[in-house]
């Protein structure tokens, strides 16, 4: 249809949706039955949200709808390759995917407790660090006494695990 045939005001841009947390191609997005169950409840609140939209005209409630929908289209598509790993199935005694690992870092006195979790579970501020990490990498198939080292510009780091629960 030629352009002089469309009203200005009828064309709506495609929102621009944040993408979800980087998992590369061809890596297996692993997820915890906790992770889970938080995409299904961020899915809920989502719908939730978009049956609550309130907005003074029609054309703000449809970008604001197709915001959400675009939203929720991406969460879709990750909860659909989403592989969750049964923690009891992991080997006790060596760092693996879910594991909650304590550990010493550098010469550091105090101790530290991460979880290695999935790429859309991964939050530093909960101590949840994402399975892809370059630390989850350098942790992954260690058990408690052994040292592993995180190799940065300036410095070496060394990390000691000091427990592993599941």
């Amino acid at each position: 249809m030629s352009r002089g045939f469309v009203k200005e005001d009828d064309q709506e841009e495609t929102p621009l949706v944040p993408p979800r947390a980087d998992l590369p191609e061809g890596v297996t997005n692993f997820i915890t039955e906790n992770g889970m169950s938080e995409l299904l409840a961020e899915k809920q609140a989502l719908i939730n949200e978009k049956s609550a939209i309130e907005a003074s005209t029609e054309q703000e409630k449809r970008i604001a709808s197709n915001f959400i929908n675009a939203k929720i289209h991406l969460l879709e598509e990750r909860i659909a390759i989403a592989k969750i790993v049964n923690l009891t199935d992991q080997p006790q005694d060596e760092i693996r995917f879910g594991a909650t690992v304590t550990l010493k870092i550098g010469t550091s006195s105090k101790h530290q407790t991460y979880q290695l979790v999935g790429v859309d579970e991964a939050d530093i501020a909960k101590n949840k660090i994402s399975f892809i990490s370059p630390i989850a990498k350098i942790l992954i198939g260690k058990k408690v006494g052994e040292q592993a080292l995180l190799k940065l510009a300036k410095e070496d780091r060394v990390f000691e695990v000091m427990g592993i629960k599941y």
